[in-house]
């Protein structure tokens, strides 16, 4: 371990120092590396990587240059997958990047791979991006790989930074740049990794173009991270990772030419609601009520219903007159007096129909851009139209705010698709000036349990019955999952997620109880095979919320985010059977999250001939932040225990 330590040490300060990596040639503490210390499961780990942008005249013409430098160790098996590179350029109808350069070798055993240039492919993989895709050859366990590569862009726009964080761990990472004064960008560093080492320092007169006698003055940029840990997306209960990973972003806001001419690129609020109220694909559109006026039946619109019931038809119209095509279509191509004629449109088109009639019912209904949890938050410091890529409709009735969206057959009125749950969004008032408005999710979400069971280990069987009761988000998904299978395939699902011999007898919803909000469903079941041996051990939580549990990471370096407060209800009434009596009761488990914001409730009693099963698991927060990681990772691994592993113990009187 000393040894590891110290040659971690040597490879940062190595670096640190500054001293010109060359590329093919390894160090003696490279070629030596064997196992990351500070990540055991890790199958990959970056021993080193730079980047750096500067810009350039090349041919009379100002290029924004990228260059890429990296060494990567491969340390099993399953960490194979990261010889597959793909290097991603931009083009348009004004130019394209070029990529340039590409040289790549394996490392193994002291001898070196090469990749060949006629093994570097060209793929398209959108309108306006390409990728050059490689493999490294010759690749085994201990191998390095090491690549770099130089990217010519006439996109000054496209100076985006650089990412510290990986889906593999890094042990060095820096990134240079140098800027000159022409060119402004904002800046932010994003993620909550601290920089070991931020410099910025001014050099005089280090850029200029030929024929003009003006030179500007430059900021030289560099900065480094040290052992950053993977950023593993694949956890649960998180919003987009772009909100989370450790790197740099640059926006270009202003240029000033030589000659003195200026370019705004980042505009105001103001500068984007004046554009948006001319915009035809979203102002424009907004501005048809009157065409709903003469197409739709007058006691649609001049009902004389208060307006809380007028708005409510007027949302299952909507809903019931269009299927939802599944695209978000937001800034182009939204035409809605098309999509109305044919039923058929995106979340921009179906969200604006509703926007227009509520209008046209005198109501006071505006348009809100908001940004999907698998999108990322939208910047608040300055607007940035494609962090948004959501619709939806904002409605004020008596002083209380709906939001509004049309899209789904299951969705309640006031309640937005679990999608939609991220934070806040703007609200476009053709009117008055845009502002922003947080999202936040209706209360009273739960799922409910409530069980009833007569055991017999005479025969090694059981019967009873069981409601569940869903409520808020928790009916919704429900009820979006039944409208898609039989009552049989669902049946067969309930049966398979039980343990044992479960079978259902009769299933119904008790329809004069549930409604769009609520969904009570009542079983009849019985059970099989149950073990009579001496000492009976019975698990009562047939009906289990949780299998395992969701947090596996031992840390997590960005926030549990879970959308909507959550409540998990489970009573169980098991009578005790004639010539049994109970002879143990799995201990009682309450506790409680820092502050309340999470509680565990778990206990079991008898009462006369009959044991009374309780468990609640409340969580009382949307999010949780990194530092309570442990706790809310430790809340539900006692609730998967007190699930998977109690059980109630008889024995024969």
């Amino acid at each position: 371990m000393k040894r590891f330590g110290l040659l971690l040490l040597l490879l940062k300060s190595i670096a640190l120092l500054g001293q010109q990596v060359e590329f093919g040639e390894l160090t003696d503490l490279e070629s030596g590396f064997r196992t990351y210390e500070k990540d055991t499961i890790t199958h990959a780990v970056y021993l080193y990587e730079k980047g750096e942008n500067y810009f350039e005249v090349r041919r009379d013409y100002v290029w924004l240059i990228k260059k890429y430098h990296a060494k990567i160790k491969i340390l099993d098996k399953q960490g194979f997958s990261e010889a597959e590179i793909s290097i991603p350029y931009y083009h348009s109808d004004n130019g394209t990047e070029r990529v340039n350069d590409i040289r790549a070798i394996t490392h193994t055993n002291g001898a070196k791979h090469n990749v060949m240039a006629h093994n570097v492919f060209d793929v398209e993989v959108g309108e306006h991006w390409s990728e050059k895709r490689f493999t490294f050859s010759n690749v085994q366990n201990g191998s390095i790989l090491e690549y770099t590569y130089e990217i010519q862009s006439p996109f000054f726009y496209n100076l985006n930074g650089w990412d510290f964080q990986d889906d593999i761990p890094k042990i060095y990472t820096e990134y240079h740049a140098k800027i000159p004064g022409n060119y402004i960008y904002n800046r932010s560093l994003l993620g909550n990794i601290p920089l070991d080492v931020n410099e910025a320092t001014i050099k005089k007169s280090c850029f200029s173009i030929p024929g003009i006698s003006k030179q500007a003055d430059c900021e030289v940029l560099r900065y480094v991270m040290e052992d950053v840990p993977a950023f593993k997306s694949d956890e649960e209960y998180m919003l987009a990772p772009s909100n989370y990973k450790s790197r740099l972003e640059f926006e270009l806001s202003e240029y000033q030419s030589f000659r003195g001419i200026k370019e705004r690129y980042t505009k105001s609020w103001k500068d984007v609601d004046k554009e948006f109220r001319t915009d035809g694909d979203i102002g424009g559109q907004l501005r048809k009520k009157n065409y709903f006026e003469r197409n739709l039946p007058l006691d649609i619109l001049a009902g004389k219903e208060e307006d809380l019931t007028k708005a409510k038809n007027l949302y299952n119209f909507v809903k019931s007159h269009y299927s939802w095509n599944g695209k978000f279509g937001i800034f182009r191509d939204n035409k809605v007096k098309k999509a109305f004629d044919e039923g058929v449109g995106n979340v921009a088109e179906i969200n604006i129909t509703l926007i227009n009639l509520l209008n046209a019912a005198g109501m006071d209904a505006d348009l809100m851009l908001l940004s999907t949890r698998a999108h990322g938050l939208p910047k608040k410091s300055h607007p940035v139209m494609s962090d948004f890529n959501y619709v939806v409709a904002k409605l004020d009735i008596d002083g209380t705010t709906y939001l509004l969206d049309a899209t789904e057959k299951q969705l309640p009125f006031g309640m937005l698709p679990f999608r939609c749950l991220n934070y806040y969004g703007r609200v476009m008032d053709l009117d008055g000036e845009s502002y922003w408005f947080n999202i936040d999710a209706p209360k009273g979400n739960s799922k409910e349990v409530m069980l009833r069971l007569n055991l017999n280990f005479e025969n090694g069987t059981a019967e009873g019955s069981f409601d569940e009761i869903s409520r808020g988000y928790e009916a919704y998904f429900k009820n979006n999952h039944l409208a898609t299978i039989s009552d049989e395939e669902y049946l067969d699902e309930v049966e398979n997620s039980t343990n044992g011999d479960f079978y259902i007898n009769q299933y119904k919803v008790d329809t004069d109880k549930s409604n769009e909000n609520m969904l009570m469903e009542h079983f009849t079941f019985e059970l099989e095979n149950l073990n009579t041996s001496k000492n009976i051990y019975f698990n009562p939580f047939l009906i289990r919320f949780f299998q395992t549990n969701p947090f596996k990471s031992s840390e997590r370096n960005y926030p549990v985010d879970f959308g909507y407060l959550r409540n998990y209800k489970y009573m169980a009434n098991i009578k005790i059977p004639e010539g049994y009596r109970i002879k143990d009761l799995p201990e009682n488990n309450n506790i409680a999250l820092p502050g309340g914001s999470g509680v565990l409730r778990f206990n079991c009693t008898t009462s006369q001939d009959n044991i009374i099963v309780f468990f609640n698991l409340q969580l009382r927060s949307t999010q949780y932040k990194s530092e309570g990681y442990a706790f809310v990772k430790e809340l539900f691994e006692q609730a998967v225990t007190s699930i998977n592993q109690s059980y109630l113990v008889f024995e024969k009187e």
